[in-house]
């Protein structure tokens, strides 16, 4: 009968090291900021990997030691985007109740919650032509503030009320009105550069797409779960190109414009934040801007 061969040799295996703390307990773990041996009994889960009990322990007075130190500088605790935490919402609530304010107006004037034909909406929407040869610059911004219809108000100031309130805490109450209203002004110098010069056309829907692609800044940066954010884009794509007389442009543009004011602001170098901030975002204003009156001079000289 055969005999089976004699298994390999393998070289003997080094002994582990003992826990620096249970010397009598072999391991094959380490600290991940000490690289001490360490048992699983003496390792906490930290930011970074696993450490050890007195890592965690130095790590923690390391925190609140540059916590105590940031908070006498005298800038406190900071939001991503550099502002100040704050549970307050007054401009979100400020906004939806301008717009409202002009719904309810334009009712009355109508007579009818079919506002469009009321004079402040006619006077107040966004018509190419008339902003760009006829001078009316206002149109930019009045055209963000008059809605066409309830469920155009109603739907607009639904999405505002559901976006606006978190970023308003995120990015303090300046920075989200630059964001809000540098986002209305991309969305209708799109209309101006593209639409039909002879379009009527209005809505704060402009803004809310620029508040929903500062969503999708945000969700890069921080590495979020893009689930909701793609639902929503989802849903409003469908009712952007489905529904007659919506400007696509408009959203469009206010998605563009928002993002790349969210880049400015949460992109900004850490030193001198502020400035590199307000540096950023006026470069957006003056280009879009820019493109305007680059705009109103082409159509001006075909007219005459």
């Amino acid at each position: 009968m055969n005999q089976p061969p004699n298994p390999p040799a393998y070289p003997p295996q080094a002994a582990l090291p003992g826990c620096w703390w249970h010397p009598n307990r072999p391991t094959g773990l380490s600290c991940a900021r000490c690289g001490r041996p360490a048992c699983p009994d003496c390792l906490r889960e930290a930011p970074v990997g696993f450490q050890c009990t007195d890592c965690v322990h130095a790590g923690s007075q390391q925190t609140r030691q540059q916590h105590r130190q940031y908070q006498n500088s005298g800038m406190g605790t900071r939001t991503i985007a550099g502002a100040r935490p704050t549970s307050s919402v007054v401009v979100t609530i400020t906004l939806l109740a301008v717009n409202v304010l002009i719904y309810l107006i334009t009712a009355l004037q109508a007579k009818s919650l079919d506002n469009s034909n009321a004079s402040i909406d006619l006077a107040g929407a966004m018509r190419p032509a008339i902003t760009l040869v006829g001078g009316e610059w206002w149109r930019i911004f009045t055209s963000g503030f008059v809605h066409f219809g309830i469920i155009h108000i109603a739907a607009n100031m639904f999405s505002l009320w559901m976006m606006g309130r978190a970023l308003e805490q995120v990015f303090g109450k300046a920075r989200y009105t630059a964001l809000y209203f540098v986002s209305m002004l991309g969305a209708s110098v799109a209309v101006l550069l593209f639409d039909n010069p002879f379009q009527v056309s209005g809505g704060a829907s402009g803004a809310l797409f620029g508040l929903m692609g500062c969503y999708a800044v945000i969700v890069v940066k921080l590495k979020l779960n893009p689930s909701w954010l793609l639902v929503s884009l989802a849903i409003n794509a469908y009712i952007t190109f489905s529904i007659p007389g919506i400007s696509i442009l408009a959203h469009v543009g206010g998605l563009i414009t928002g993002a790349l004011v969210a880049v400015a602001i949460l992109y900004a170098p850490d030193r001198d934040r502020v400035r590199w901030q307000v540096i950023g975002v006026s470069i957006i204003v003056v280009a879009l801007i820019g493109l305007s009156v680059y705009r109103g001079v082409v159509l001006s000289s075909l007219v005459s």
